[in-house]
């Protein structure tokens, strides 16, 4: 039996998620249709979901139809969770895009489609809610056209509108229009097609033009669009077919080399890590040493100024027991095999996004979505639950690793990174629900990063106040060039001191740059070393090692953020702060009234184009003002405006004070650093 790996994509409430439920009962899952509103859907589990009626974690059920299990992903919508969806589509052999009848094309579902044609992932539209008031067909057809995909056909017409008795009519191939359409969409795709469709278009047999366009779909050059309704059933029929007769099955040699991709994470009931993990080649067995593979960023700053310093680590982990999806739910077996996705135990070391066995991607690769730009500071309600904070986010970004989980020691404060403020509505309720903590946050806060704004050097010499440590460590630090990352150099001979202190160095400069003197990540800068000294290894007489006369790898580790300040003073830094490209879909009537609102926001048009009665600005804005841009636009376009905006790059601030800092926690001054090293030594 082959396996398709299906994800459901789709805008917050357009009806995947009701989508997903009607397939798992026309498919004979499920004998009832759970509710999205009634929380009793099969993919919506956690509490939370079910409370709030929106999709939060990715889940995955399974189906059959004809020869093949299918193998569901139902995705969020909301644009907090779109981590989520970013997880899943390195796993998708096809997807389906879920498109409202009512609200047609969405600012999400261009961020989606743009990103499924990317990577040319085979995906078919479904027409959602053709039975609710104010349902179109012709005019979401030509949205779709217009802002998706020009490579679209219609299978079928709707009928009925906005009412109960809504029903999709399929074409066939008596529809002489249907079949024109066809082929001179397909034929602009195929060279061969064209030529016979020139010499006689009425030449060409049905069955060729079905055969071709699963070919062109299943290469992404095509999109069938279905019409239907989730909550009726009406052309659900029809699109299970197209699933069925035009996306690509999974691919693989079960015999050939492990390799595979973890997307998900959860916890079972005993606290146990389980994987999901979606197998490319080769078979994994219970009871298997399973080697998997870490690439480790910089975070997300980094990652957004296109840092590539990344290092690989390898590790090994024994599989004790193996479930796969079939049939609606996930049963145990004795392996998985290439194209299956399986849940995995015992992999306690394994995160999302390790590659097991023979790597497929690089970190780069698998970065399809705008990283987040906001962050925020968890504060527990009782003083008590500290501990136990931490414990909680550290498990909740397991699931989640774009929360980016940051803890400043000295200050005992946990930060975390968000997409938006429903995210943080939902860590606030997880936490509360799941592990008993109850928490606030403090106000959101864009990321911002520094750069060098020249070269600075700085050095502490062994012995010579105010020096404490066992320790000499001179450092430079110059700038690089805009995406370079952070490099190590040495302009000391490797072998003046033993390597463990080096890379104690090494390793607490990029910890320490995490917080530059603003307080925030210092990025695209070059940091040598230009200085080293150490107390060799000593004891008293007949003695054993005393470590008030020898160097400590503790030594280097707590004066290297010293000097690392000290020269960063010295170079001075800029801080930058994030700009997102904005897209913005409006009436032409509402143009006057938007136009000051986005200069009072910082925003800078760049482009405008009139297309008929709706007017298209592109250009860019802060990110810290995109929330407040969204809140502003139904009323100044009366509910019509559309707005897309994503991450693009980062620019130097230009407030009217030329430096912002940090307003969760400002970094310390060296007293401060001091005072708590030595009470800690």
């Amino acid at each position: 039996m082959s396996t398709l790996n299906l994800g459901i994509l789709a805008h917050v409430d357009a009806g995947k998620t009701s989508l997903t439920e009607r397939l798992l009962f026309t498919a004979g899952v499920i004998d009832e249709i759970g509710s999205v509103d009634d929380g009793s859907t099969q993919t919506d589990s956690l509490t939370l979901e079910r409370q709030r009626g929106i999709t939060i974690k990715s889940a995955v059920v399974s189906f059959v139809v004809g020869d093949t299990t299918v193998n569901l992903i139902d995705t969020p919508g909301h644009p907090d969770f779109i981590a989520e969806v970013e997880r899943v589509l390195g796993v998708l052999d096809g997807a389906v895009l879920v498109i409202s009848a009512v609200e047609g094309v969405q600012a999400q579902t261009r961020v989606l489609m743009r990103t499924l044609r990317r990577l040319r992932i085979p995906t078919l539209i479904f027409v959602n809610k053709i039975d609710r008031t104010g349902a179109h067909d012709e005019r979401v057809l030509r949205g779709i056209s217009e802002k998706l995909s020009p490579s679209v056909i219609a299978m079928g017409a709707a009928t009925g509108l906005g009412t109960r008795d809504a029903l999709p009519v399929p074409y066939g191939a008596g529809d002489a229009a249907f079949t024109a359409g066809l082929a001179e969409l397909l034929a602009d795709h195929d060279d061969a097609l064209l030529a016979a469709y020139v010499d006689d278009a009425t030449a060409l047999p049905y069955h060729r033009l079905r055969e071709e366009l699963a070919t062109q779909t299943g290469r992404a050059l095509v999109h069938p669009v279905y019409f239907g309704s989730a909550i009726t059933g009406a052309g659900v029929d029809a699109l299970i077919d197209g699933i069925s007769e035009l996306l690509p099955r999974a691919g693989g040699d079960p015999e050939g080399p492990v390799s595979g991709t973890v997307f998900k994470m959860e916890r079972g009931p005993a606290g146990e890590k389980i994987a999901y993990v979606r197998m490319f080649s080769g078979t994994v067995r219970t009871r298997d040493l399973l080697r998997f593979h870490r690439t480790t960023e910089n975070d997300t700053a980094g990652n957004a100024a296109g840092d590539t310093a990344n290092e690989v680590r390898e590790e090994e982990d024994k599989v004790t027991a193996i479930s796969v999806f079939d049939r609606g739910s996930a049963v145990r077996r004795a392996s998985v095999p290439a194209g299956r996705i399986g849940k995995l135990w015992g992999l306690s070391d394994i995160r999302i996004g390790d590659g097991i066995g023979i790597p497929r991607t690089t970190p780069a690769e698998r970065r399809f979505f705008s990283p987040p730009t906001l962050e925020t500071v968890v504060v527990p309600r009782r003083a008590a639950d500290k501990g136990t904070l931490h414990a909680a986010l550290t498990q909740l970004a397991e699931q989640d690793p774009l929360i980016n989980l940051r803890q400043d020691r000295i200050r005992r404060e946990i930060s975390v990174s968000l997409y938006g403020e429903v995210q943080k509505e939902v860590i606030q309720a997880t936490l509360l629900d799941e592990f008993g903590v109850d928490v606030t946050f403090r106000e959101t806060t864009t990321i911002c990063v520094e750069r060098p704004a020249g070269s600075g050097a700085a050095v502490e010499i062994m012995g010579k106040d105010p020096n404490p440590f066992l320790a000499t460590v001179g450092l430079r630090v110059d700038p690089a060039p805009v995406g370079a990352g952070v490099e190590f150099r040495l302009e000391v001979e490797l072998g003046s001191m033993p390597y463990a202190f080096m890379k104690a160095v090494e390793d607490t400069v990029k910890e320490s740059l995490r917080q530059g003197i603003h307080g925030w990540q210092v990025i695209d800068c070059v940091v040598t070393m230009t200085h080293s000294g150490y107390a060799p290894r000593q004891s008293h007489s007949h003695g054993v090692f005393d470590k008030s006369m020898s160097s400590t790898g503790s030594d280097f580790r707590h004066l290297t953020p010293l000097v690392l300040m000290s020269a960063l003073e010295r170079a001075g830094t800029t801080v930058y702060e994030p700009m997102h490209r904005f897209r913005l879909d409006l009436p032409a009537d509402a143009l006057g009234a938007v136009l000051p609102v986005l200069g009072r926001l910082r925003a800078v048009p760049r482009t405008s184009a009139a297309n008929g009665s709706s007017y298209l600005l592109e250009g860019e804005i802060p990110a810290a003002r995109v929330h407040e841009l969204e809140q502003r636009l139904p009323t100044l376009t009366s509910g019509e405006g559309v707005l897309e905006a994503s991450f693009d790059h980062y620019e130097a601030v230009r407030d009217t004070i030329p430096a912002r800092p940090r307003t969760d926690h400002n970094p310390l001054n060296r007293k401060e650093y001091l005072l708590h090293v030595v009470r800690r030594v």
